[in-house]
């Protein structure tokens, strides 16, 4: 296997526990919202209950991309890079939400399993493929200087 296959495969991997970690932050706060006691207090409103469950993820997965996945890359802490990593979680938030809506209101179904099965499962990891290729590309762009 070559240096940029290995590489890859690190990155892909951290990428993958990172988005591990994010996956049970999302799952963790829609569920408590949507579902704690059976309705809980966001049940009819599940689109907002999963913005609110995504951006909590989007904080603890930003840090551990920054600090593992991307650490051998440039991303600095300036309004550009916030803006651009804001931008880029924006579009991934409504692929979710896209799942999540097609479920609810086209298909009718609104169970926990549903929910889980739409929004988080496959919404996020239509979400995450997106992420993974424009983090790369957009927001960790070019080595660090000390990982030249």
């Amino acid at each position: 296997m070559t240096g940029k296959a290995l590489g890859l495969l690190r990155k892909g991997g951290a990428f993958l526990a990172v988005g591990a970690i994010g996956f049970l932050v999302d799952a963790g706060t829609y569920n408590l919202l949507v579902f704690w006691g059976g309705e809980g207090p966001m049940f009819h409103a599940p689109l907002v209950a999963k913005i609110i469950a995504i951006s909590v993820a989007t904080v603890v997965t930003y840090f551990g991309n920054k600090w593992w996945t991307y650490s051998d890359h440039e991303g600095g802490a300036g309004a550009r890079h916030i803006l651009i990593y804001a931008l880029l979680n924006v579009v991934a938030i409504g692929l979710q939400l896209g799942c999540l809506g097609f479920s609810r209101y086209v298909l009718g179904l609104d169970s926990p399993l549903a929910d889980n099965i739409s929004g988080t499962l496959i919404g996020q990891a239509v979400a995450m493929g997106f992420r993974f290729w424009a983090y790369g590309k957009f927001v960790f762009t070019g080595p660090r200087d000390d990982a030249r």
